[in-house]
């Protein structure tokens, strides 16, 4: 394949990606971002993407038959040579897009096992990945089987929001059974599965041919659901290399990567370790580069840019190149943030050496720490937890779902 300009469409219902598009642009390409009418006002790197065309609503609200008569009547003009998907939800939009203009890349039934946790579940048990319990509320008997067989607690989980959206935990059976009355015709939109306490990890992968060229392990030191349903500070640190840990959780991320059927791209897996029984369990997986300033965290201990990258990876796929990951640090970083009750905090007291990001949101207090040690990140992240929920911290209720993916 020639070495020539390609034409990228690029997909984002949030404000992310930049540097993704920043580097598809710098390698020659032509970039077309579709973005939400709600985010024309944000600071999308505009000098290195070529059009942006909005969609009116956001997430479901798109019109997907306006989508792709919008994207078809680009193509009269323009050679679409790939459809990417910067966020969770957009998976469906450019696997829809893929499916109807015959374009290569992922297609809706693989599509589902990155954003539809039922399938996810099934699709992880079919291969012999370690799962929690799970139960689909489709048959009444099955829920009640479920509920007489698998111990609680449990949790009712959005089949396809993002992170701890929407998931309601329960203690009993008569619970349950109302918390499913109460979703009337919805309830195909949820499944059950066992709560498993323990830790939990998350593994950031770079995939070229189905093969992984890049992961780092990181540890939520306190996870996203306790933060969503009862406040606290957001934590995660990458864990020492080639620890048990590391491995074992690793050699699940594999097993995911392959049997999930991701050819290439960026991966954010999650999974727990179990106090019960310390075994390693698949959580959830999506094809697309961690949230909450994970990347800038991962670029941190790695020196591994996983936007730059995956961007270089769908250029090199497009022009017929080969890829060649940079060199890996093996360093240790890890992320500290909350909602801030002022706009815009001012972080300055947090001087010490190992700062090496400050979380540009407003109404956010975050800072990255970066170190050759993890015992000092660690200790880092403990202390400032400490002093943002003394000076910064806020919570804002859970956002009730009055829509489901």
């Amino acid at each position: 394949m020639e070495n020539t300009t390609k034409t990228f469409v690029c997909i984002s219902n949030y404000f992310k990606g930049a540097d993704f598009l920043i580097h598809l642009k710098n390698l020659g390409n032509t970039v077309f971002l579709i973005t939400s009418e709600k985010l024309r006002d944000k600071p999308w790197p505009f000098d290195h993407i070529d059009e942006v065309f909005y969609m009116s609503g956001q997430d479901v609200d798109w019109n997907l038959e306006h989508l792709l008569l919008g994207v078809g009547g680009l193509m009269k003009n323009n050679t679409i040579d790939a459809i990417v998907a910067l966020d969770d939800f957009d998976v469906e939009k450019a696997t829809y897009l893929r499916e109807n203009l015959r374009i290569d890349g992922m297609g809706q039934t693989t599509g589902r096992y990155f954003r539809d946790k039922l399938a996810m579940r099934m699709r992880a048990k079919s291969c012999g990945i370690s799962n929690p319990n799970f139960c689909s509320l489709f048959n009444d008997h099955d829920i009640n089987t479920f509920a007489d067989t698998i111990p609680a607690p449990w949790v009712l989980k959005p089949r396809s929001e993002a992170s701890a959206a929407g998931i309601i935990k329960v203690y009993n059976k008569e619970d349950l059974w109302m918390h499913i009355n109460e979703m009337g015709n919805n309830r195909f939109k949820y499944l059950v599965e066992q709560f498993r306490p323990g830790a939990v990890y998350h593994c950031d992968s770079l995939i070229l041919d189905g093969k992984i060229l890049f992961s780092i392990t990181s540890k939520y030191l306190a996870t996203p659901m306790e933060i969503s349903q009862g406040g606290g500070i957001f934590r995660s640190a990458n864990i020492p290399y080639n620890s048990e840990d590391d491995k074992a959780i690793k050699k699940v991320n594999e097993q995911v990567i392959k049997g999930f059927g991701l050819k290439h791209g960026a991966a954010h897996s999650e999974y727990i370790k179990c106090d019960e029984d310390g075994k390693i369990y698949f959580l959830e997986t999506s094809s697309r580069v961690g949230g909450a300033h994970l990347a800038e965290m991962v670029a941190a201990a790695s020196e591994i840019n996983l936007w730059a990258e995956w961007a270089a990876i769908e250029n090199a796929l497009a022009k017929g190149l080969s890829y060649k990951l940079p060199k890996v640090k093996k360093g240790f970083a890890g992320i500290v943030l909350t909602l801030s009750k002022f706009e815009h905090p001012d972080l300055a007291a947090f001087s010490d050496e190992e700062v090496c990001f400050t979380v540009p949101l407003n109404y956010h207090a975050g800072l990255i720490v970066k170190s050759d040690k993890s015992e000092r990140i660690l200790e880092l992240l403990d202390s400032y937890a400490e002093r943002l929920i003394t000076d910064f911290a806020t919570v804002a209720a859970q956002k009730e779902l009055d829509k489901l993916h």
